[in-house]
């Protein structure tokens, strides 16, 4: 059997590490991807069970394959990363939020200036950043401000032009907020001093700073300077203050890069911090959609490479939540315990509430891409053939067997849809028992729903555990619906979600939406059931109450209660507004029932 030019192809890769790349039809790059082993990888696209949808989607369209081949698994890392970037191929993850950040300028110049930009210009000067917020830029600025006198202008202040008095101070000098370098009041070795212990703060090295302005104030001091001394006491205050905001662990621990992720069906979150000297200097996170099943291990590592890259961090040292082949110059450190475990925890919850914020931004803005989220995120929990668009879920209520009743609640795109919402009255079962009491009420309703060709839901859950679950199946057995219909049932006590024919149940994380939408099925089934369940009991507390008075009926009594609303006001009407209801002869009867002491007739 000839083999076809794709699959010679496939057979004649290298073996090495490298980058494939895939192609359609029309020559167009459809995906770009990364392995130890090229071959080994691009043949696992092609067997027979390949499970993601997506995969095989992009498997159809694959018409021709090529490779680079590289050192090592890192440097293919940096090429997937560039090709991605380069090529935005269909089927690879979208690495979001391309927008320009603040930088920290220290202009190369002579006397140079601090200032805000976001626009990089390779002519020497030295660039802090880029950050992720603007106010921490506004903030950092301020702090340097307060504490060192810097000019503002865009004067040349060469030797030469000072000299030659060109430049006057202007009111930032009156203001004190400059020593008035354009007309040769501060030296250019003193203003140096100065850039150096910004540069310092910059990294989130505040030690040299503090010890300098220290023995600045001792000196001030000892020469009776008291109000300089004062002054500069105040700018020591300042800088404490802000560096006991800024650090959140050990002081010791500088010059570290953390990293998580947290990971959905559909889009990956990965935050970054950048720790200096104890402080979180900068924070980001990156928000990535998927195009095929991407493990997280994958995508931390392109999320890695992208963000040092993006962000220009030069750290040796990450802090990651497992562990990672990046390469031999970087150390990876995956804690356990104490200040560092904290940093790791600390970036997975700054990534959690990104999250969070996107999906309630999302499900205002764009409802259906939101229950298009969950709907996927369900199929993928549940272990389900298809999106449960249509979910069912029943309840049974009764207390020591009296008015045994049941609900079932409908949900449509995990939404209450309650126009379907139906209430059952317990014909078949006699006493307290739930298990045949919900093999009933499956049965009737999905009965029903097949004798009317009704849509039947993608999911049914019902409240209980093994029990009640096999209960339901017997009826679906009878219909003929077992394996067509997905059917679950939860568990109250831990949440335990059970399947036809496992015994081991299901534990979903606690936060997981899938098992907020379950929960919510059982909680608005057991509400919908227990209204109904007091109405019944209400109903048949009333209409005993009316059978006691001797000579009245259920057909007597229910048009009392349709009437009158209720038994209390029967009890306070009078002879003639029970007449036009009942009659002359029960009218007296019921108003001498419940007026006993009254003696006088109509």
């Amino acid at each position: 059997m000839s083999l076809s030019p794709l699959e010679i192809q496939v057979q004649t890769l290298p073996e090495s590490a490298g980058v494939y790349q895939y192609f359609d039809a029309d020559g167009q790059l459809i995906y770009v991807g990364k392995a130890k082993n090229i071959k080994k990888r691009v043949k696992s696209y092609f067997t027979k069970h390949q499970q993601n949808g997506k995969t095989r989607a992009l498997v159809r369209k694959i018409d021709k394959v090529s490779h680079i081949v590289v050192a090592s698994e890192k440097d293919a890392l940096l090429l997937e990363n560039n090709l991605i970037k380069e090529n935005r191929p269909r089927y690879n993850v979208l690495l979001k939020d391309d927008k320009t950040y603040p930088w920290i300028c220290i202009k190369k110049e002579r006397f140079p200036r601090v200032f805000s930009t976001r626009r990089v210009i390779n002519d020497g000067s030295k660039y802090f950043g880029p950050y992720t917020s603007g106010k921490t830029v506004s903030t950092l600025l301020g702090l340097i401000k307060e504490l060192y006198g810097l000019r503002t202008c865009k004067f040349d202040l060469s030797e030469s032009k000072i000299e030659a008095k060109k430049y006057k101070v202007c009111l930032e000098y009156h203001l004190g907020n400059c020593k008035g370098a354009c007309e040769g009041l501060e030296s250019e070795s003193s203003y140096e001093v100065k850039i150096r212990a910004i540069k310092n703060i910059l990294k989130g090295n505040f030690g040299a700073a503090l010890q300098n302005f220290k023995a600045e104030m001792l000196q001030f001091a000892e020469e009776m300077k008291f109000e300089d001394a004062q002054r500069i006491k105040e700018k020591i205050d300042t800088l404490e203050n802000y560096q006991s905001k800024s650090t959140i662990v050990n002081p010791k621990i500088s010059h570290v890069d953390v990293f998580s992720i947290v990971s959905d069906t559909t889009h990956a979150y990965v935050n970054f911090l950048q720790v200096s000297y104890g402080a979180i200097i900068r924070s980001h996170t990156l928000e990535i959609k998927k195009k095929l099943d991407e493990d997280d291990d994958h995508l931390l590592a392109l999320a890695i490479i992208e963000l040092r890259s993006r962000f220009k961090l030069e750290s040796k040292e990450l802090y990651l939540p497992f562990h990672l082949d990046l390469g031999d110059d970087l150390k990876i450190n995956v804690p356990q315990l104490g200040d560092k475990k904290h940093l790791v925890d600390l970036s997975r919850r700054n990534a959690t509430y990104f999250r969070l914020e996107r999906f309630k931004q999302i499900k205002m803005v764009d409802p259906d891409r939101h229950a298009d989220r969950i709907m996927a995120q369900m199929k993928s929990d549940l272990r389900l053939s298809e999106e449960p668009r249509h979910i069912e879920c029943f309840d049974n209520s009764n207390i020591q067997g009296a008015h045994p009743v049941a609900a079932c609640v409908v949900f449509k795109n995990g939404k209450a849809s309650k126009s379907d919402y139906r209430h059952f009255n317990i014909k078949t079962v006699e006493g307290p028992d739930d298990f045949a009491s919900m093999e009933e009420v499956v049965f009737r309703r999905y009965k029903r729903l097949l004798d009317e060709k009704m849509p039947l839901p993608q999911l049914i859950v019902v409240d209980g555990g093994k029990g009640q679950l096999n209960a339901s199946l017997r009826s679906l057995d009878r219909l003929g619906l077992r394996g067509k219909v997905a059917i679950i049932g939860i568990a109250k006590r831990l949440e335990e979600i059970y399947f036809p024919k496992d015994p081991i149940p299901l534990y979903l994380d606690k936060k997981s939406e899938s098992l907020k939408i379950i929960q919510q099925l059982r909680n608005e089934a057991h509400r919908f059931g227990i209204t109904h369940h007091r109405g019944k009991r209400i109903s048949g507390t009333l209409q005993t109450a009316l059978w006691d008075i001797p000579g009245i009926g259920a057909k007597t009594s229910e048009a009392l209660l349709k009437h009158f609303k209720s038994v209390k006001r029967v009890s306070f009407a009078k002879i003639d507004e029970l007449e036009p209801v009942v009659g002359t002869a029960k009218a007296e009867k019921i108003y001498h029932y419940f007026n006993p002491f009254y003696n006088e007739t109509k």
